[in-house]
């Protein structure tokens, strides 16, 4: 019988084991019984923290983005405010630390931009972000952890960095390419 002509069904899993844990992530390695019903293996990642980021947008047309090194790539990215969401914190409430601690500046008006799955083939990592207006300048308060360096751009240049590749986060890319998306409906 060949895989198309098998009854597909869900996955299910027969067996879980925790193999690693941190204050961040859970990873289990997983025994499965697989949609064509063979057995198999999968590996998850469990994020603790929900992500969340902040579209910074003032009233020029301008954004701030911030640069700082991610530990992973060994480099220094351009990204919107980002951080994580404990459990028991508000993803607004924590948008909205992420967006003092890195930047300085609280915000009048808040909006719900966009809601992701970052990375749903091995992860459970979900991101909310939010449009930020009405920017009040304040003093930045960065953690121990962060190198941040922030840059107040157009939203043609933080759009220009996107399409050349200089801007490969993914929750920057989404968050931007939303708003260049709703720019140029907002014009027909």
């Amino acid at each position: 019988m060949s895989p198309k002509d098998q009854t597909m069904t869900s996955w299910q899993q027969l067996s879980t084991k925790v193999v690693y844990e941190n204050p961040w992530i859970k990873v289990s390695h997983d025994e499965v019984l697989t949609p064509a019903n063979t057995h198999g293996i999968y590996g998850t990642v469990h994020f603790k923290n929900h992500a969340v980021g902040v579209l910074p947008l003032d009233d020029n047309g301008f954004t701030y983005l911030v640069k700082q090194t991610r530990y992973v790539f060994s480099q220094s990215t351009w990204e919107i405010p980002e951080g994580g969401c404990p459990v028991g914190e508000s993803v607004l409430e924590a948008a909205k630390r992420e967006l003092k601690e890195e930047t300085g500046m609280s915000a009048q008006y808040w909006e719900k931009w966009l809601e992701m799955d970052l990375s749903n083939s091995v992860t459970d990592e979900q991101a909310t972000v939010f449009l930020a207006k009405g920017l009040q300048s304040g003093q930045a308060a960065p953690e121990l952890t962060e190198d941040i360096e922030v840059c107040h751009v157009s939203i043609n240049q933080a759009l220009d960095m996107v399409y050349s590749g200089e801007i490969r986060d993914a929750i920057t890319v989404a968050a931007l390419l939303k708003l260049a998306a709703t720019m140029e409906l907002a014009k027909k």
